[in-house]
Formats: C-alpha cells, sequence, structure tokens
C-alpha cells in the first residue's frame, strides 16, 4: 500500500481488461488515477468501484488517436490534480487478425499502428512539458511480447508493438536529462476479453500456454504489478528499458 502515495496517473483503455485493473491497483496503492477510453459505461463503472473501495478516480472519454482530445485529457487532470506524475499508454487494438496478408488493407494497417503506436507518442508529447516542469515522472508504454519476437497473422500488430518498444527507447534517452523515465512493458499471454475476440481463439489459447515454461497463462493483476513497479519511485535507476512478464514465453 501507498507505493504510489499523492502519484497522479493517466490511465488509457482503463474501460476494461488490464487497463482497468491496472486503474484498480494503482489506485489502491494511493494514486489518484484518470480513466481513459471510448466506452463510457465501462469507464463509469470502473472509476465508481475504484472510489467505492476508497480510492480517487475520475473518467473522460477519449480517443487516444485524436490530438485535440488527448490535450483535453491533460487540461482535465491539471484543472482536478494539479499535476501528472505517470502516464501509462495501454490502449491498444489487435485489427485484423484472420485474413491473409495480401488481403489486408493499408487503411487496417494503418489504423493499428495509428492506435497502438501513435497515441503512445501523442500521449507523451501532451504530458511532457508538464513532466518537465516538474521535474520528472514516469511513462510506461504497454508494448506486447509481440514487441519482441514475430507471430503469423499480426504484421500490424507486431509492428505496432515493436515501434512501442523502440520509440520508448527513444523519447527515454530524450526526456533522460528532465528525470523523465520511460519504459515499455511486455506482457505474454494474458486472457483478456480483447484476446478473446481473436478468431480460432482456444487453438491460439492452447498453443500460447503450450510455449510458455510455466505452463500457464498470466493474470492481469501480475502485468498490473509490473506497472506498479515502473511507475513508483522503486523503479528510479530503470529508464529506456523493457520489463517482459510472459512466464518465460521469450526465453524459449
Amino acid at each position: 500500500m501507498n507505493r504510489l502515495l499523492d502519484k497522479v496517473a493517466i490511465i488509457t483503455g482503463a474501460a476494461s481488461g488490464m487497463g482497468a485493473v491496472e486503474a484498480k491497483m494503482l489506485a489502491k496503492e494511493g494514486a489518484t488515477v484518470f480513466l481513459t477510453d471510448i466506452h463510457e459505461e465501462n469507464l463509469k463503472t470502473v472509476t465508481n468501484e475504484i472510489n467505492a473501495s476508497g480510492g480517487h478516480a475520475y473518467y473522460k472519454v477519449h480517443d487516444v488517436s485524436n490530438e485535440e482530445q488527448w490535450n483535453s485529457v491533460v487540461e482535465e487532470v491539471i484543472r482536478v490534480a494539479g499535476k501528472i506524475d505517470i502516464l501509462v499508454n495501454n490502449a491498444a487494438i489487435l485489427g485484423d487478425l484472420s485474413s491473409p496478408m495480401e488481403e489486408r488493407t493499408v487503411e487496417e494497417f494503418n489504423k493499428v499502428l495509428h492506435i497502438n503506436l501513435t497515441s503512445h507518442f501523442i500521449g507523451m508529447k501532451s504530458v511532457v512539458p508538464l513532466m518537465k516542469k516538474a521535474k520528472g515522472g514516469s511513462i510506461v508504454n504497454i508494448s506486447s511480447i509481440g514487441g519482441i519476437v514475430g507471430s503469423a497473422g499480426g504484421t500490424a500488430y507486431t509492428a505496432s508493438k515493436g515501434g512501442v518498444r523502440l520509440l520508448s527507447k527513444g523519447a527515454a534517452i530524450e526526456l533522460a536529462p528532465f528525470n523523465i523515465r520511460v519504459n515499455s512493458l511486455h506482457p505474454g499471454f494474458v486472457d483478456t476479453e480483447m484476446n478473446k475476440n481473436m478468431p480460432n481463439y482456444e487453438d491460439f489459447k492452447r498453443m500460447a500456454i503450450d510455449g510458455t515454461p510455466l505452463n500457464r497463462g498470466g493474470k492481469e493483476e501480475e502485468i498490473a504489478y509490473g506497472v506498479i513497479f515502473l511507475a513508483s519511485d522503486e523503479s528510479s535507476f530503470m529508464t529506456g528499458t523493457e520489463l517482459i512478464i510472459d512466464g518465460g514465453n521469450t526465453a524459449v
């Protein structure tokens, strides 16, 4: 408890899945959390749950691919809380995983990159001036083991997640003089609602677990503990690196 006391955090894609769990657990550690997503009803539900359990949470409907909406989110956070200590760029989509590469459209490819990668840049761009003014901050960009190794069918997704990894490294070097840390977090297979929408999901799940030395999928809470660590002062000498939480999948 209180590992993030008096910290203010923005978490995108927080209406469900890993983002919702991250928001709840950051709030339990003392952070004031601002949840954003495009799904207002779910956002409201998660926010109310946090507040009912004694946390401090707010929400704003937010399309992460829209720079004007990012500016609006930041303005709201500053109005309510006065500062931004933590940004968790969590929002993402899978894109088309069912069609052969030659049948996928450039528009679909660019959509995945814009939501999964460009949004991280926009988010960082939006909060960095305030973090510079405060002389520090922590940015956690959620990537994937798909940003470490390739996978058939997910070319746009893996390209976007690999981009997140190197975007984080570049930003970490640029922002280090301002005591702003930037790290990427790479979950392995987690049984989330987003994953359940994949074609042939049960086959994919079985294959993912078979390829994981710990012989199971991860839990959303296990990923959130990594976010807490990277967001907190416990990781104050970490920047520009990858935290891989995958049960050993990429070690094989």
